[in-house]
């Protein structure tokens, strides 16, 4: 009988395993993946640079910045998309700002903009 109950035990605890495992695994790769650009995002630093021209028209803004550490970049003038429209309201050539830009979809976005001090 205490061999049963041995045997029993040890089956039990090896179908636990599996389950344990499950649970402490993401939901999906592609949920994994989205927290994964969300922390991205937030931890990314803002980089320093100058307006140069922004075409609202055009959803776009010129800015002459310093180097983009999450991007790997050095520092030149560039022509990026804006992730909001209204951003551009905020700025007019000339004006100093720390800005935060990301690959989505494919092109380099600013995704948050701000005076300098």
């Amino acid at each position: 009988m205490k061999k049963v109950s041995a045997l029993l035990v040890v089956l039990a605890a090896a179908a636990a395993i599996p389950v344990v495992a499950f649970a402490a695994a993401p939901a999906s790769p592609a949920m994994d993946s989205a927290d994964s650009a969300q922390k991205g995002a937030a931890a990314s630093p803002m980089a320093d640079g100058e307006v140069k021209k922004v075409d609202k028209d055009a959803g776009k803004i010129t800015i002459k910045h310093g180097p983009l550490a999450n991007l790997d970049m050095p520092g030149m003038t560039m022509v990026f998309r804006v992730k909001d429209p209204a951003m551009l309201e905020q700025v007019k050539a000339g004006d100093k700002v720390k800005f935060n830009v990301e690959k989505l979809n494919g092109a380099l976005t600013v995704m948050a903009i701000e005076a300098a001090n």
